[in-house]
């Protein structure tokens, strides 16, 4: 059997195999309980997110390294773990699962959420394919579940006063957005590599279950810390940073998938054994006449990261992390400039609306049955987008949405 179709029904397979129990009814004022599969990195960060939002209770955890069961007790004293993520879901009192596992797992973890009647919480991005972008976008919508994809920007203030700019029609005709994403690290030091700590071995981590179908192979300490460098089990910074924004754009001009996706660049800040680029190029042409571009390196971090909407009667900048040029501060901004050949007499604008908490969102949602900030229509195009850019850059060709969708997974 093919690994892609191995992956496709061990994923439905284990899905197929739990019931679908009724939803248990929450009033406005009941506790919302949660269960968490992945406490690494991401995870913990979202556990404490959990941690501090009212009348919610973090029940259980999930992960395959014992040592990240006991960071999460040290966070939660009290709480479950479990070494098999299928314990949490058989747990009939959970109301909503959070899944942080590596982006290769999401698939399978966000299938057997929804199957197992459970409102689900997805880290970005949704998942590491098309095809299973497809199966999960099904099951979503063939179940009664709230789905949340951790694209927090969709919960950015900024967000919605770029979308009531856009919709007022005061930037005109927009044809270019302009995005791009910088980060630095110390020369020698590359981005995202970690140490791999002395107790990560295979008596103390699920290897198998990480493998999730792949291969089989002796334990790879190196590999299971640090993932996030390699194809089989990654995106790069594709899918750990542009499909934030991506999906923003996506969101606020309501751009259906892309046509057609470019991508140039490769591994030129640290020749570290890493297989996923570093630098990074990116033009999508939408349709309706519109090219959308994101860049990326992680040689220089001084312009941090950002979209221009460039249309006919204005401007719509976004800054996130900028580094004055004077004061050599970090600023974040969102300003509305005006084409004055197009829009005379008009003035400039700065954006004002407050940012939500998207995790905050979700348990709201959970409660109230409400489609959340950032649902999973959007997770599917901004996965779909973001794999479309990796295919073209692996194949070194400019990619159309058909083949992307036909492309076989790496």
């Amino acid at each position: 059997m093919k690994r892609r179709d191995f992956i496709k029904n061990a994923a439905w397979g284990t899905a197929g195999l739990l019931a679908q129990p009724k939803l248990r009814a929450l009033a406005a004022n009941d506790r919302v309980r949660v269960g968490m599969i992945g406490v690494g990195g991401r995870g913990q960060d979202l556990l404490r997110q959990v941690l501090a939002i009212p009348n919610v209770q973090l029940a259980a955890v999930a992960d395959i390294y014992s040592r990240r069961r006991d960071e999460a007790r040290q966070l939660a004293p009290g709480i479950q773990t479990f070494d098999d993520y299928r314990r949490l879901l058989d747990l009939k009192d959970i109301d909503g699962v959070i899944v942080a596992s590596p982006l290769h797992l999401h698939a399978r973890h966000f299938l057997d959420t929804v199957a197992a009647g459970k409102d689900l919480y997805s880290e970005k991005t949704m998942t590491w394919s098309i095809p299973e972008a497809e199966q999960c976008l099904a099951a979503a919508k063939g179940s009664k579940q709230i789905v949340q994809i951790g694209l927090q920007h969709e919960s950015s203030g900024a967000l919605a006063d770029t979308r009531k700019w856009i919709q007022q029609g005061i930037a005109g005709k927009i044809t270019l957005v302009e995005s791009w994403m910088s980060r630095n690290t110390p020369r020698g030091s590359g981005q995202w590599v970690r140490p791999v700590p002395s107790d990560c071995s295979a008596s103390n981590v699920n290897w198998d279950a990480f493998l999730n179908g792949r291969s089989a192979r002796p334990f790879d300490g190196y590999k299971f810390i640090n993932w996030r460098l390699f194809w089989e089990f990654s995106g790069g910074n594709i899918t750990e940073n542009m499909v934030h924004q991506i999906a923003w754009i996506m969101s606020a001009l309501d751009l259906p998938l892309p046509d057609s996706a470019y991508m140039s660049g490769g591994v030129f800040s640290e020749k570290d054994g890493r297989e996923v680029p570093d630098t990074i190029a990116v033009t999508f042409d939408f349709p309706g006449d519109l090219a959308v571009t994101w860049r990326s390196t992680f040689s220089n971090s001084h312009y941090g990261l950002g979209e221009h909407f460039l249309g006919s009667a204005g401007t719509i900048e976004h800054l996130m992390g900028v580094t004055d040029m004077v004061t050599g501060r970090s600023t974040s901004s969102l300003n509305y400039y005006p084409e004055k050949v197009n829009r005379p007499g008009s003035a400039a604008l700065t954006g004002d609306a407050p940012d939500l908490n998207h995790m905050a969102n979700f348990i709201d949602c959970v409660r109230t049955r409400k489609q959340p900030n950032a649902a999973v229509e959007i997770g599917y195009r901004s996965a779909v987008a973001a794999h479309m850019a990796n295919i073209a850059y692996r194949e070194k060709r400019r990619i159309s949405l058909d083949q992307a969708k036909a492309a076989k997974a790496a």
